[in-house]
């Protein structure tokens, strides 16, 4: 089996040759098609089959009501007192609303979480999550907030209950391996679902992840996944991928994800990074401080929107909006 990366460009001396990516603001001429057999190698767009064209081509289909011909922001709002960035300090259902709404300001999507995903994190009961997230899901809609908002959850109960609370989008970072009935959950709301790739749990993914080849295989799991969620009931166009960067993953493995993230269009569904303050950023940017990971964030960030992704999951909304603009500027001013 052959892979297809799109060697996404946005260079403004664009060959007459050159497709579309994923119908953005990215293009490319050329592709490496990766194999597990044979070494890399690089062919002129044009010659790639029809399937292959269309795949990479199309335009990806509004999500959760978002036009993806723009990178997005999704604004993380963890209400959790052990996260490992911004643990306890939006716990209070007041300080979580005051948050949403300042975020919300620069967010395309509030993902609010309820149980914390870093390496080591324990599992929290549904109830104990529920009681967490629902009540700042409802009072936002309550005080008539419109953004987006995504429940990160792996578990279905609590998808359903931020569901009817409000919430539109389900994210889920166990791919619906954790709780397989989230998908059932997703399909009868007519939801979105984010499907990430992680291995093993919060608690044991970081003890000696192995991979035959971590770019393909976390491939194949997406696509296995998406197969699974649309066997249940959701179509493509409400489906979102995520290579799990951190999760489960080696210093090594996060950089290879990032270098060739635009092989991840060839599944045909938009793709999200979510790489905000992760400690591997802490490891090669000198920063021990989680907080204090902003600028090592937003250059990962633009690395990911210059490869066509659709989504950045970030802490720092108002700084990546900001870098966001700049990249714009720079680059034919695609968006705002």
């Amino acid at each position: 089996m052959d892979y297809v990366r799109p060697i996404a460009m946005t260079d403004p001396a664009r060959p007459a040759t050159a497709l579309p990516l994923a119908g953005g603001w990215c293009w490319f001429d050329r592709v490496e098609v990766l194999s597990r057999h044979e070494a890399p190698r690089v062919m002129a767009a044009r010659d790639l089959p029809s399937e292959w064209q269309d795949r990479l081509c199309a335009p990806r289909a509004d999500f959760a009501g978002l036009a993806l011909d723009a990178p997005r922001v999704m604004g993380i709002l963890n209400v959790t007192p052990d996260s490992f960035s911004d643990g306890g300090r939006f716990t209070d259902p007041a300080a979580a609303i005051a948050q949403a709404e300042t975020m919300a300001l620069g967010a395309d999507v509030l993902d609010i979480g309820g149980e914390s995903t870093r390496p080591g994190a324990v599992e929290v009961e549904v109830a104990e999550e529920i009681a967490r997230t629902v009540p700042v899901i409802a009072a936002l809609r309550g005080a008539g907030l419109t953004t987006a908002i995504s429940i990160d959850t792996r578990k279905g109960p609590v998808a359903q209950a931020a569901l009817q609370a409000g919430a539109g989008i389900v994210n889920d970072v166990a791919a619906m391996g954790f709780d397989p009935t989230i998908a059932a959950v997703t399909a009868r709301a007519g939801a979105p679902i984010i499907l990430m790739h992680s291995i093993k749990t919060p608690a044991t993914m970081q003890e000696n992840p192995v991979y035959d080849d971590v770019l393909l295989d976390v491939y194949d799991f997406l696509a296995a996944r998406i197969a699974q969620a649309q066997a249940a009931g959701i179509p493509s166009a409400r489906i979102m991928v995520d290579p799990g960067i951190g999760f489960g993953k080696t210093l090594e493995h996060n950089l290879t994800l990032l270098r060739r993230l635009s092989l991840y269009h060839g599944l045909g569904v938009p793709v999200l990074l979510g790489v905000s303050r992760k400690r591997f950023i802490g490891t090669i940017g000198r920063e021990l401080q989680a907080d204090r990971r902003m600028p090592g964030s937003v250059a990962l960030a633009l690395q990911g929107v210059a490869q066509g992704a659709q989504m950045l999951r970030v802490h720092d909304v108002s700084e990546t909006r900001q870098a966001l603009r700049l990249w714009s500027a720079l680059n034919k001013g695609f968006f705002q």
